[in-house]
């Protein structure tokens, strides 16, 4: 039985065959082709909101008068189709202002580096949400780490390989961010949503709502789902969040907990009815108490405005019954 000589021979394909080498490089030049906003799907678990806020109704506004005039980035699906990387906010306005097609630039591109490309594109935006910075940075962490930090796949220095920088020193340099700051970003993907919410609300300034700051919300994400849960319905109905100190004693209280064993209600109350340095000369009235005497949705300094002037009648009333 003859033997293998152990040759390799590279065989060319099809294409290669009834094609010229400028044909082929012509075909592997990116082009800005017009797609129809159905055809393109958001990209996967995508952690940047499209917020229908006035600089939505900008754009839309300047995209009904020019068009869009930067082209989208997608890459082709495997099943047909397209996958958006770079221009969710262009499609939106495209489909407000009733476009049919947006020009888009066409790439062949890995998960990583789709998701590269996808979060530092997103994080150009003027205000970004502490939620939005947090998956982000988390899906760009990951990808990182699953390239072994191989920054030429992107737009990034090609040599940081070579200087062994790591993933979160990459996602410093690129953001701005601390190294720190970055990792109490990914903490918050450990919280709830209800409690994202209240992070987000301390740049949304949301008057309906409540809000907290970054250091409680990083030591409350170390709490079981459950008691994030239960402390949730508390800072509703207390109508105020903790602050960083009971937020670390909460954490603390937690994490002695073993077996399972989770921290008892009780307990979160007891926490946050402690009086906070800034809370001094306030008083709190259950919201339960009064709840009936306001519609729903009055916003909390109209009912303290109604509360006081309420008060203040009050004691008018009696300063004329004690004459």
């Amino acid at each position: 039985m003859a033997k293998s000589n152990g040759l390799n021979f590279n065989l060319p394909s099809v294409d290669d065959l009834f094609s010229t080498e400028e044909e082929r490089a012509e075909a592997r030049l990116e082009k800005v082709v017009n797609l129809s906003p159905t055809e393109i799907s958001d990209f996967p678990n995508h952690p940047f909101k499209v917020r229908m806020d006035a600089a939505m109704q900008e754009m839309t506004e300047s995209v009904k008068q020019y068009g869009v005039l930067v082209p989208a980035l997608v890459r082709p699906k495997p099943e047909g189709g397209y996958e958006m990387v770079a221009g969710h906010r262009r499609k939106k306005a495209a489909d407000l202002a009733g476009l049919a097609k947006i020009p888009c630039i066409v790439r062949q591109l890995t998960d990583d580096e789709a998701t590269i490309i996808m979060v530092d594109s997103n994080l150009q935006r003027e205000q970004i949400l502490p939620s939005e910075k947090a998956f982000a940075y988390k899906m760009k962490l990951d990808a990182l780490k699953r390239q072994g930090q191989r920054t030429d796949l992107t737009s990034s220095p090609l040599d940081n390989k070579l200087k062994g920088v790591t993933a979160a020193q990459q996602i410093s340099r690129d953001s701005g961010d601390s190294q720190p700051q970055i990792y109490r970003y990914i903490r918050l993907t450990h919280l709830i949503p209800e409690i994202l919410e209240l992070i987000d609300n301390s740049v949304l300034k949301d008057q309906e709502m409540l809000q907290i700051a970054m250091r409680p919300a990083v030591e409350l994400s170390y709490l079981r789902k459950e008691e994030q849960a239960d402390l949730f319905a508390i800072m509703d109905e207390m109508d105020c969040t903790p602050s960083h100190a009971q937020a670390i004693k909460m954490r603390q209280m937690s994490e002695a907990k073993t077996g399972g064993e989770r921290l008892a209600k009780d307990a979160l109350v007891s926490i946050m009815k402690e009086e906070k340095p800034n809370q001094k000369e306030q008083f709190k009235i259950p919201k339960e108490k009064i709840s009936r005497f306001f519609a729903p949705g009055t916003p909390t300094q109209k009912i303290e405005d109604t509360i006081v002037k309420a008060l203040e009648l009050y004691r008018k009333r009696q300063r004329s019954l004690e004459r």
